[in-house]
């Protein structure tokens, strides 16, 4: 069994247009919508930067502030993993105007409720 964390955007006539056509596939055992309760959403995003001289410095102080980790290093790149919001992703790529981003992977939203609810079947 997997689960699957589909994010939209959307009217309430959207939403429940896009749950029932959901409902309709033969693989969904369960739907949840996780905006009708207190929930927490986080995306994955790891970027690959070119760091040469004072800019290893300041990718650092970058990475710092926005509490990434930098997981991969080389002569001249350092690779940094960020977990937040879409939001606060955003925010960093704009942090890094004056920096050379060679590369940007980006998981996609993952969704679970709050609290001791859970998704079971």
């Amino acid at each position: 069994m997997s689960r699957l964390t589909l994010v939209t955007h959307g009217n309430d006539q959207v939403i429940e247009q896009i749950t029932k056509q959901l409902h309709k596939l033969i693989e969904v055992v369960k739907l949840t919508d996780l905006s009708e309760s207190a929930h927490i959403e986080r995306e994955l995003m790891l970027v690959k930067v070119k760091a040469v001289g004072e800019q290893r410095d300041e990718v650092k102080r970058s990475a710092d502030i926005f509490r990434g980790q930098i997981v991969d290093v080389s002569a001249t790149t350092y690779t940094v993993q960020l977990v937040g919001t879409s939001d606060k992703l955003d925010a960093f790529i704009q942090a890094l105007s004056g920096t050379q981003i060679l590369e940007v992977v980006r998981s996609g939203v993952s969704g679970i409720s709050r609290g001791e609810k859970t998704l079971a079947l």
